[in-house]
């Protein structure tokens, strides 16, 4: 489990780096951007997913290695 959880926070993570960059340098990475219903609030998904990508970690860690 707390590799899955480690997982999804990386994926996370590299989505709202790239989101972040897409919108900063207009860069065609990332998968927010590719989300019509996200239109004009890609900046806010992109720090969404990096503040869950912490708690997935923090979940992870919290999970111990057992």
């Amino acid at each position: 489990m707390r590799q899955l959880l480690e997982l999804l926070g990386f994926l996370a993570l590299v989505q709202g780096v790239l989101g972040l960059v897409h919108e900063f340098t207009h860069w065609h990475v990332g998968l927010v951007q590719r989300l019509g219903f996200l239109d004009g609030h890609a900046v806010y998904a992109s720090v969404a997913l990096v503040v869950l990508a912490f708690a997935l970690f923090a979940a992870a860690e919290g999970r111990g290695s057992g």
